[in-house]
């Protein structure tokens, strides 16, 4: 039997054929994924594929409303109308109306599983991979066409294996380890490439930890970001569906042909900072340290997850906002919310000054609240510091970890967390 990636299995199991890299397939849809901003086109492009007909599974379909939640315009609340009446009429009954943010949810809540083929009208659906599933971002017309038909033409990608080795140091975490490999890789590095993390890195992280890993796979051009079944995916998996029974296959062969093999020792790493205007733009905190900020925002569906906060609040206890800087913390969902809350890190939060507000995309599209204004500074836990991504043009965004930019938020400077910790 021929060797296989992850990837090319998943796509052999939806084809109903064995496939290989480079391969042309109609495959399969387990599970597929709108939210408030490119919901209404997709379901506009459906309606007028079938004259406003049935979708192929409303059961497979879910709906989220993340980006501009409560409605911040009439033209989003009009976007919200049309998506819960869509949801109404077509028997969905997976539409979360402000519960969180879609990524999260789609994780949280068990739409994915090992061994699916998942997708997104968003960007970063790649964020599902952790969970052995191979999870994509496509356009709103594409889903509109998989709202139809319940499948979609791919290639099958080509995968880059990045093999991470050894134990991370104490203030160094999962989103300084992506955002070196994407300095090492580069913004198209990866292009519709499968990016697949393994190693005994990765086997030491956690859930959370692995999905910001996975996240930002776009970012160096990644068409999804991948990680095999190990038993931390399995408890994750267990945790939420007691009886599923996890496939035997969703791993990558050992002889599997990968384009490219990327190594990175771990405990060498330090904390990283990606400079404005580029997440490829990467570089040790140290360079960048003493950077003046207006601006910290901690959340988003990278790092907006319980540890991410935990992992705030622990800097942050006991401790002020300096003079000068805003601080803004987003859980991801509102189930996260209320551990935060009754945990103790919301009040921990609010007391060192900091403004938090409900689950939500928040700042990072930049089209809602918590924008920056001309020549402000951002220090960000999301996923993008494109231009204007958080506001106004003239401003800049610098991501880093939930750690880095709580201790920046304390200095209104941009700190190393070790310094704090």
């Amino acid at each position: 039997m021929e060797s296989k990636t992850l990837s090319e299995k998943i796509f052999s199991e939806k084809a109903g054929k064995s496939v290989k890299a480079g391969d042309f397939v109609f495959a399969e849809i387990d599970k597929a994924m709108i939210h408030d901003i490119t919901g209404p086109l997709a379901v506009k492009v459906f309606n007028e594929i079938t004259n406003q007909g049935k979708v192929w599974d409303a059961k497979k379909i879910v709906i989220a409303f993340d980006h501009q939640v409560p409605a911040d315009s009439i033209n989003a609340a009009e976007n919200h109308k049309l998506l819960r009446k869509f949801a109404e009429e077509q028997g969905i009954l997976n539409y979360d109306v402000y519960e969180g943010i879609a990524h999260q949810l789609m994780v949280e809540k068990g739409h994915v599983l090992p061994g699916m083929l998942v997708v997104g009208a968003d960007s970063h659906t790649c964020m599902y991979g952790a969970l052995s599933a191979f999870a994509t971002g496509i356009g709103s017309t594409d889903m509109g066409s998989v709202f139809a038909l319940g499948k979609l033409w791919f290639k099958v990608p080509e995968t880059i294996r990045f093999e991470l080795t050894g134990k991370l140091k104490r203030g160094v975490y999962s989103k300084d380890v992506i955002l070196k490999l994407i300095g090492m890789v580069g913004a198209d590095g990866a292009n519709y490439k499968a990016c697949e993390f393994g190693g005994d890195g990765v086997a030491r992280m956690s859930m959370s930890e692995r999905f910001t890993m996975t996240n930002m796979a776009i970012e160096m051009g990644g068409k999804t970001g991948i990680m095999e079944l190990d038993k931390v995916t399995e408890r994750y998996i267990k945790d939420i569906h007691e009886d599923y029974e996890i496939p035997d296959w969703v791993y990558s062969d050992e002889s599997a042909n990968y384009s490219q093999k990327i190594e990175l020792d771990l405990s060498e790493l330090e904390p990283q900072v990606a400079k404005p205007h580029r997440v490829d733009n990467v570089v040790s905190v140290e360079e960048v340290e003493g950077t003046k900020v207006d601006q910290v925002f901690i959340g988003s569906c990278t790092n907006g997850r319980y540890d991410d906060l935990r992992i705030s609040a622990q800097i942050l206890e006991g401790e002020s906002v300096a003079k000068g800087t805003r601080l803004i913390v987003i859980p991801a969902t509102r189930s996260i919310y209320r551990k935060a809350l009754n945990e103790g890190l919301i009040d921990i939060f609010v007391s060192a000054g900091a403004i938090v507000e409900f689950p939500s995309c928040g700042p990072c599209m930049g089209g809602s609240f918590g924008l920056i204004g001309s020549n402000e500074v951002s220090v960000s836990t999301s996923n993008r510091n494109f231009v204007g991504r958080q506001g106004s043009p003239e401003g800049k965004i610098y991501l880093a970890s939930p750690a880095t930019a709580s201790a920046t938020a304390i200095y209104g400077e941009i700190t190393d967390p070790r310094k704090v910790l």
